[in-house]
């Protein structure tokens, strides 16, 4: 996987060349380019091969009990609502067929560092039971039940009773490589009932549950203001549990997500506005996942945010997607859609935390390793990860970027392209020098 990686980022600027006259040249980057898939597809091939492995293993350590309608667990917690149907959707718990200490499995906030087969291993652990719900109805044992998990400080140990053996479900593993907002799991089957044990709630959390008169949005803040994680913040939005009582319904997982992570970072940014200006042009580089990040701070008066996202498959082709907010929040659905915001929360987390304020440019370059979808979550954790670390100062604009984009395999001028602040600065920097 490491070969692959360091031969693609060899690989691509020599495919670039291609256009030149020159049929040495041609030939020569061809034949990298053939080398280089050829070793990432057999890297991401024994990743498959190794997570297909742990999927049977799992399925064969646990054959007596998928073969009864009944399987009980300790879920850590974790709790599911579709998008599908709506607003008629598919809602329920997740749980490992086991007991003990399971937060791991679903807390992405403990994943930094771990591998992307790590990641899915864990995935692998829970199964998911769903019951079609409308999303304006809250009430009734089964939506009680989740609610009580979604309150829980720790695991809970809950029963499922699938309509069916469990065993007729488990179908081929299969992977996607879209970038979802949710975390994918392996099963996944429909439920007539859940049990859970008693278990602490969390008093955070409990008070806002049962707060009628406050907004969602407050109520999001203040969780959030108490060190509650995101995580477990999208948790009780996604299942009515904040708000005022007469407007209290189910959101489906991805929308809670976003949704979240707007309104804590909009916040944020709200804190910030009369902050100094930053000192200098700051850069951060990081990456994980296959996900390549240069964070670009670049001080000013005004809030701009961009991020950029260059999806980079197996043939070297590149698929761009950029989303773009000036002074005020963006006035559309991003075309790189809940990246935008977890990106963004981690950004003004971090002016926040400064005492600063400045415009922010990401560049986000995906390579082939990542091939299945994990969640916006990764882009949020792997962003507050980068900002961690010790960033570069510059003097002007142009160093900046240039020190950024070189920690990706993309052209300064593909960058350059597809970015309205790095336009913006341009003309900003003619205007001042005519004025």
């Amino acid at each position: 996987m490491i070969l692959g990686t360091k031969l693609f980022r060899q690989f691509y600027p020599l495919v670039k060349a291609t256009n030149c006259n020159l049929f040495g040249q041609y030939f020569i980057s061809r034949r990298i380019q053939r080398e280089c898939i050829h070793s990432l597809m057999s890297s991401i091939d024994e990743i498959k091969t190794k997570l297909k492995k742990n999927w049977y293993q799992f399925v064969n350590t646990n054959s007596k009990k998928f073969s009864n309608k009944v399987i009980d667990g300790s879920s850590p917690p974790s709790i599911f609502v579709g998008e599908f149907g709506y607003p008629h959707v598919r809602i329920g718990p997740m749980i490992p067929p086991y007991h003990g200490d399971t937060s791991i499995l679903d807390r992405p906030e403990l994943w930094s560092g771990k591998s992307l087969e790590q990641i899915v291993n864990y995935r692998i652990n829970l199964l998911k039971g769903t019951m079609i719900h409308n999303v304006n109805k809250i009430s009734g044992r089964y939506i009680e039940s989740l609610q009580d998990m979604a309150l829980s400080k720790r695991v809970v140990e809950s029963t499922m009773t699938f309509e069916k053996i469990p065993s007729q479900y488990l179908n081929e593993m299969t992977l996607t490589k879209d970038d979802s907002e949710e975390i994918p799991t392996i099963f996944s089957a429909p439920v007539s009932e859940i049990k859970i044990l008693p278990s602490t709630a969390d008093q955070k959390i409990e008070k806002k549950y049962y707060d009628y008169d406050s907004y969602a949005s407050d109520a999001v803040v203040e969780l959030y203001e108490n060190s509650i994680d995101m995580t477990r913040i999208s948790k009780v939005l996604s299942m009515g549990m904040l708000g005022r009582k007469k407007n209290r319904k189910l959101v489906p997982t991805k929308w809670s997500i976003t949704a979240a992570d707007d309104i804590v970072s909009l916040y944020l940014l709200n804190r910030i506005k009369d902050n100094a200006i930053l000192d200098n042009y700051l850069v951060f580089a990081f990456n994980h996942l296959a996900n390549y990040y240069s964070v670009i701070f670049i001080p000013d008066d005004v809030w701009y945010f961009e991020m950029i996202e260059s999806w980079i498959d197996t043939n070297g082709r590149v698929h761009i997607g950029s989303d773009y907010e000036s002074g005020k929040k963006i006035d559309h659905y991003p075309s790189i859609a809940g990246a935008y915001f977890a990106a963004r929360l981690a950004a003004a987390e971090y002016l926040f935390k400064k005492r600063k304020k400045a415009s922010v440019l990401i560049l986000r370059e995906i390579h082939p390793e990542y091939f299945v979808s994990l969640g916006v979550w990764q882009i949020r954790e792997g962003l507050r990860e980068c900002l961690r670390s010790k960033g570069r100062n510059f003097e002007s604009f142009d160093s900046a970027l240039k020190y950024g984009v070189s920690k990706t395999s993309l052209s300064k001028n593909e960058w350059i392209k597809n970015s309205s602040i790095i336009k913006n600065n341009k003309q900003k920097r003619i205007s001042d020098y005519l004025d």
